[in-house]
C-alpha cells in the first residue's frame, strides 16, 4: 500500500486500469499462485492501476476469506507499484465487512459496487455510500449500474462525502452522466472528483466518453489481451484516430456483438480469453457459465484480428 492518496495516483494514469479475474483450480478452489502471476503480467505488461475481486473478478462468487486473500495477493504482488482497489458489497452492513478487509489485507481503495438485490431511492443511496466510505480510512469510487443510478444532485451530494473521491459510470447514459458532471463542476468549482467508464467494453465508448470529460476507463481487454489494450489506449491518448477507428472496427466491435450472445459473458468470455492466451484461470462459478465452443472459437478469430491489425500499422510505420 503507498501512502500517496488513491485519487492523486488516479488523476494521473499513464495506462489503463486492470481489472483480474479470480483463478480457480481443478477442484474449483481459488488458485492464489495463478492469480498472482496473472495480477503480475497484468502490471509488468503496464497496468495503472488493479480492481482486484470486482466484477470481472466474481466478487459475487467469493466467501469472505477468499476476498481477503485475493485481495492480499494482489497486493503483494504489485508491491506498491501500482495502486490496488478491491470490491465492496451487498448490503451497508456486510459492504462495510468487506471494506475492512480489504484494508486489512493493504488495499489502497474501494470500488463500491450497487447494493444487493433491493432498489432505493436516492436518499437511501446517499446513506449506503456514506455509511460504507466511513467504515474504512480507504477512499471509494461509487459504482453507477443496475439499481443505482444517481440524478445529478445525489453526485453533487457524493463528492462531498469525506471518503468518496469518485463515480464509475456501468449505466452507458451520456445524457446523464453530462449532466452530472457539469452539475458536480457547476456547484463544487475546482474540485477534483475522478469519473470512470466502466461499461463491460469501456474502450467502444471511450471517444464519446473522452467527449464530455471522461478520459478514465476500466479494461477487460487489459486482462487477456494487454497489447491491443495498451495500444488503443496510447491511440486514444494521442489523437490518432486511423487506429482507434480500426481497433473499433475490426476488433471491439465484434468482441462487443460476441459479449452480448450471451449471459455473463462479460465475465466468463473474458476468463476464456486469458485461458486462449495459456494462463489456466479456470472457469466461472455458478450461476455464470462458460461460453459455448464455438463463441470461444470466435473470441479466437478475434483477438486474433486484433494483433494481424496491429502488426499492419506496425508495418506501416517502419515503411
Amino acid at each position: 500500500m503507498s501512502s500517496a492518496p488513491l485519487a492523486a495516483r488516479l488523476t494521473h494514469v499513464a495506462g489503463p486500469l486492470f481489472f483480474p479475474v479470480t483463478a480457480y483450480g481443478p477442484d474449483g478452489t481459488v488458485d492464489l499462485d495463478t492469480f498472482r502471476t496473472h495480477v503480475r503480467r497484468g502490471v509488468d505488461a503496464g497496468a495503472a492501476a488493479v480492481f482486484a475481486c470486482c466484477g470481472t473478478g466474481e466478487f459475487h462468487a467469493l466467501t469472505q476469506e477468499e476476498f481477503r486473500l485475493v485481495v492480499a495477493a494482489a497486493v503483494q504482488e504489485t508491491a506498491g507499484r501500482v495502486p490496488v482497489v478491491a470490491g465492496a458489497g451487498y448490503g451497508t452492513a456486510l459492504a462495510v465487512q468487506y471494506a475492512k478487509l480489504a484494508e486489512e489485507a493493504g488495499a489502497d481503495g474501494l470500488l463500491a459496487m450497487p447494493p444487493y438485490l433491493v432498489v432505493a431511492d436516492q436518499e437511501g443511496l446517499l446513506k449506503h455510500y456514506a455509511a460504507l466510505a466511513a467504515g474504512t480510512s480507504l477512499e471509494t469510487i461509487v459504482y453507477q449500474r443496475d439499481n443505482a443510478v444517481f440524478t445529478p444532485q445525489t453526485v453533487v451530494a457524493l463528492a462531498q462525502t469525506p471518503g468518496i473521491i469518485g463515480l464509475k459510470d456501468g449505466y452507458g447514459d451520456l445524457d446523464l452522466m453530462q449532466r452530472i458532471v457539469s452539475a458536480v463542476r457547476t456547484q463544487l468549482p475546482g474540485g477534483d472528483f475522478l469519473y470512470f467508464n466502466g461499461l463491460p467494453t469501456a474502450e467502444l465508448t471511450g471517444p464519446a466518453y473522452r467527449g464530455i470529460g471522461v478520459t478514465l476507463y476500466s479494461s477487460a481487454v487489459f486482462a487477456f489481451a494487454p497489447d491491443i489494450a495498451l495500444a488503443f489506449y496510447r491511440a486514444l491518448e494521442a489523437g490518432e484516430d486511423g487506429l482507434v477507428n480500426a481497433l473499433l472496427d475490426r476488433f471491439y466491435r465484434p468482441l462487443v456483438e460476441l459479449r452480448a450472445q450471451g449471459r455473463g459473458y462479460a465475465v466468463s468470455l473474458v476468463k476464456a480469453a486469458v485461458r486462449l492466451q495459456g494462463l489456466d484461470v479456470g472457469g466461472v462459478r455458478t450461476p455464470l457459465t462458460e461460453p459455448t465452443a464455438a463463441h470461444v472459437k470466435d473470441l479466437a478469430g478475434i483477438i486474433a484480428s486484433g494483433r494481424a491489425l496491429l502488426e499492419e500499422y506496425a508495418e506501416g510505420e517502419r515503411a
